[in-house]
């Protein structure tokens, strides 16, 4: 795939599309998107930076953040595709019950930058979690999904655009308190507080 822009909306394509390549290869990771600046003083890094100041979309790179990915820390990425650091420590971690130090930190820094996202993919099951605001609120495995949907994903996460729910007939009701979104493979569901609503991506 082939990116001529950097707009946030790539920036999260590209990371969906490396989360799905780990989550196959079944390896963990941790991507925080955000504003650069925001990422002042909120983490150390683990390891000698020689990656800072390149984007995630030159030459090469897609290859060498796979293999740095297998390293212990987070990946912090400006919206604009640069790479601020790799295996990085999280200082605003916030334990998430029943879960390990990358949900800890992945809830920590979302719920401490705001508008920030992360994208965790889990080394026990393999799936990819995205959270926003402290919060887990998608779910994917790694099957290659429809482009509109991909779309519709992408536009949910760096814009709120609410058609990805509207795809599975998602009530108004159901839009005003963002639910669990999850696909997995031909299915997308919502875990809301009142059950799952599940629909096929084939309709």
């Amino acid at each position: 795939m082939v990116y001529f822009h950097s707009r946030k909306e790539d920036v999260y394509k590209f990371l969906i599309e490396i989360s799905k390549d780990l989550s196959k290869a079944k390896l963990g990771a941790l991507f925080v998107i955000a504003k650069g600046k925001k990422f002042k003083n909120i983490y150390e890094s683990l390891y000698p930076q020689v990656l800072s100041d390149h984007k995630i979309f030159e030459k090469g790179a897609k290859q060498l953040i796979l293999k740095l990915a297998e390293l212990d820390g987070a990946f912090l990425i400006d919206e604009n595709g640069k790479i601020i650091a790799f295996g990085a420590r999280i200082l605003k971690s916030r334990a998430l019950p029943g879960y390990g130090t990358k949900h800890a930190a992945a809830t920590g820094i979302t719920s401490h930058i705001k508008n920030s996202t992360a994208i965790l993919v889990s080394e026990e099951s393999h799936w990819i979690k995205i959270f926003k605001d402290g919060k887990i609120v998608l779910e994917m495995d790694s099957a290659k999904n429809p482009p509109s949907v991909t779309n519709k994903v992408v536009t949910f996460l760096s814009d709120n655009d609410t058609a990805l729910l509207a795809t599975a007939g998602a009530s108004a009701a159901v839009m005003g308190v963002i639910p669990v979104v999850i696909i997995s493979g031909t299915y997308l569901a919502f875990k809301t507080a009142s059950g799952i609503i599940k629909k096929s991506l084939r309709d």
